[in-house]
């Protein structure tokens, strides 16, 4: 179960953080830099309310929100965002080890104190629980400066497991050749 919890957690931090998009698109704002707080909640799933934090500054979050993120050129074929009236709109479409993601999200605040996601999201392949029309939903706030123990691209994930953004180039050389997939 614990297992479960941790794969759901980093599968949703990296769909979520996922670079916006191609040259030319809307980009999201810089987060105001310090320690964010994510409560992750995805429907018909068997899977709890995960909350995650997050130490992040002005250079990490330009580096999640560019095609610096080294896993997105691979597993997504469509990044797009827009601004609207009330926030920002994005689309996507990504696979990984055998699991086409096709996403639509709209994202409301100011990036300053608090913002909530709401995705929408038909998964293909993969588990049962996996398979389907999910809605995730994240509210994240802003709770400070960075615990002293910290450096920017941390996550602290429930139960405690740390990791940092940057790892994900090393994260990548563990998933066999052949699982990662452009749609």
């Amino acid at each position: 179960m614990i297992r479960r919890i941790l794969s759901f957690g980093l599968a949703s931090c990296l769909l979520t953080l996922l670079p916006a998009g191609p040259a030319g698109a809307d980009e999201l704002p810089i987060r105001k830099p310090g320690l964010w707080e994510m409560k992750m909640q995805r429907s018909n799933s068997p899977m709890p309310e995960m909350t995650m934090q997050q130490c992040t500054d002005e250079t990490t979050d330009k580096e999640m929100s560019t095609a610096a993120t080294p896993l997105a050129k691979e597993i997504c074929s469509k990044r797009d965002i827009q601004k609207t009236a009330t926030g920002y709109v994005s689309d996507s479409v990504c696979g990984v080890a055998g699991v086409s993601i096709t996403s639509h999200s709209e994202i409301t605040g100011d990036f300053n104190s608090a913002y909530t996601m709401m995705s929408t999201s038909h998964s293909e392949g993969g588990t049962a629980a996996m398979k389907g029309d999910h809605v995730t939903t994240v509210e994240a706030k802003w709770l400070g400066a960075c615990k002293p123990d910290q450096k920017p691209g941390d996550f602290v994930m429930p139960g405690g497991m740390k990791m940092n953004i940057h790892d994900m180039d090393k994260l990548k050389s563990l998933i066999p050749k052949g699982m990662l997939k452009q749609n």
